[in-house]
């Protein structure tokens, strides 16, 4: 399945009293890269969500969001200071015996005394968060590898037809480079007739130059490793893994034989040819920088 570098997913759900949710988005890059926006409460889940998403994505610069929010559960506890409260309320009332005045203390007047009432967060089942977060993640994840391999099957499609063309072209060239030293005989002889005129044209003087041009010109081995190189590439788009950097390496190789082809043959047509193949070797490349 071949997966697209871009991508989004969404996950959320209620789990134990919270409402959770993720989201990822991701980029083109050279490798996996990971980023996140979480709760700082739950910074100690960032490694383990790092390496759950490093199991199922290879490349693309990742970026993970999630939000934890308390539906049924109380995320902060209420503490009394029982000792502190008795010592305000002794207090009070020495006041109230020494001064002779009425003594009206409440609770809620001993309340708003410093430091009687303290907040704190309730205790939290690390690993039952972390189940929990872990599989709304899960979720995302799906989602977002859907998004990926939906962007991936259109690329695969677009790079299959290029490579159809490709062939179609290196078909050409083989046809039009198989009569190249054939041309270049006649023209040799033509040209050798009017500079020479009446005088003899030495035929193993003229074969042997059209061997050389013939030698210098030849481009089987490049149209050979051409059809090779797009049988491998169809060969791999067929694979079951990330392929991205495999078919990086052989749009290279595309590129380069086309080169030679172009430098070595000087006849306009398959010149042509060769500036139809580079353009579309640039789109091929274009899109595989976009693939896993």
């Amino acid at each position: 399945m071949i997966l697209s570098m871009t991508g989004f997913g969404r996950g959320t759900a209620v789990r134990n009293g919270r409402e959770i949710t993720v989201e990822l988005r991701s980029v083109n890059s050279r490798y996996f890269e990971y980023s996140s926006r979480i709760p700082r409460t739950c910074s100690y889940l960032d490694s383990r969500l790092k390496k759950q998403l490093n199991e199922r994505i290879t490349r693309g610069k990742v970026e993970l969001s999630m939000t934890v929010q308390n539906v049924d559960a109380a995320d902060t506890v209420v503490a009394v200071n029982m000792e502190l409260a008795r010592s305000y309320q002794q207090a009070m009332r020495d006041i109230s015996e020494q001064l002779g005045v009425k003594n009206d203390i409440s609770a809620g007047v001993i309340t708003r005394f410093p430091d009687v009432l303290t907040t704190r967060h309730a205790d939290v089942d690390e690993e039952q968060l972390w189940e929990d977060v872990s599989a709304v993640t899960a979720q995302a994840l799906d989602r977002f590898v859907e998004m990926r391999a939906a962007e991936g099957a259109k690329m695969k499609a677009d790079v299959e037809n290029r490579l159809n063309f490709l062939e179609e072209c290196v078909g050409k060239v083989e046809t039009l480079s198989a009569g190249r030293v054939e041309a270049y005989t006649t023209r040799l002889y033509e040209k050798l007739k009017v500079i020479l005129e009446d005088r003899d044209i030495d035929d193993a003087r003229v074969l042997t130059e059209a061997a050389i041009f013939g030698d210098k010109t030849a481009v089987d081995e490049e149209t050979v490793r051409l059809r090779s190189h797009i049988a491998q590439y169809r060969d791999i788009l067929a694979l079951n893994e990330p392929v991205g950097r495999k078919l990086d390496f052989l749009t290279q190789e595309l590129n380069r034989e086309t080169n030679t082809i172009g430098s070595k043959c000087q006849d306009l047509d398959i010149t042509r040819i060769v500036v139809d193949m580079k353009a579309e070797i640039e789109k091929i490349r274009e899109q595989i920088q976009n693939l896993e």
